[in-house]
């Protein structure tokens, strides 16, 4: 029997885009849902087997909206999407992710073969309780510019570089972090060094960093 699957993105072109080219490629799509009160309806009513969701869903909540679905189907297999290769910019952590989800890197996805393929394997995953996978091309990302740039990072860094990006002082996340606003000062500017950032008279240091986060995280929301 062919599995029964929901896509659930608040981009409405990609959403739109993916669900076309899949249908294309034979998955039975059963659903779409761009917003959480349409997914849970639709979860609720078409009961799939496979749910495909982006992890930026929401405002970054697709993972904890997965863990939900899982709570309430145990066998539910769970497909994620995204553009960001280290989910520690986004503040995640692989323990948040349910057992036998497939990650797929959007930068991956030119040959939808590979979300296809991902599909069936959740299944499996899910029924064996195995760990979460990135699947196809992130092994190549992640052994190169991956562990060069990101896994080199410390989760200290990775969390100052995203407060950083969301437009907190330094002062400001040495209260949240409960530091010194020197540590915070010194952890930055490793963190400049380590993405080979350079002020320049025009932009200051912290822009640039955003900009390199920005860039990792993938383009900006609708």
């Amino acid at each position: 029997m062919t599995i029964r699957v929901l896509l659930i993105n608040d981009d409405p072109f990609e959403l739109v885009t993916l669900a076309a080219a899949m249908r294309l490629h034979g998955v039975n799509v059963v659903g779409e849902a761009s917003d959480y009160m349409v997914s849970e309806k639709l979860f609720t009513s078409l009961k799939p087997e496979v749910v495909v969701i982006d992890v930026q869903f929401n405002s970054h909540s697709g993972i904890s909206f997965a863990q939900l679905l899982r709570k309430s189907s145990p066998t539910l297999g769970i497909v994620l999407t995204t553009a960001c290769p280290d989910l520690r910019l986004l503040g995640h952590t692989e323990k948040e992710i349910p057992l036998g989800t497939q990650i797929v890197l959007k930068r991956s996805v030119g040959d939808l073969d590979v979300i296809c393929d991902a599909i069936p394997d959740s299944i499996n995953a899910a029924a064996e309780k195995q760990p979460m996978e990135w699947v196809n091309d992130h092994s190549l990302l992640h052994q190169n510019s991956f562990i060069s740039i990101l896994h080199d990072l410390t989760d200290i860094q990775i969390e100052t570089l995203r407060l950083v990006a969301l437009g907190m002082s330094n002062s400001e996340i040495g209260r949240t972090r409960f530091v010194s606003e020197k540590s915070v000062e010194q952890i930055v500017a490793r963190i400049a060094q380590h993405l080979g950032v350079i002020p320049d008279r025009k932009q200051n240091l912290r822009v640039l960093i955003t900009g390199q986060y920005f860039k990792w995280i993938g383009a900006p929301r609708h």
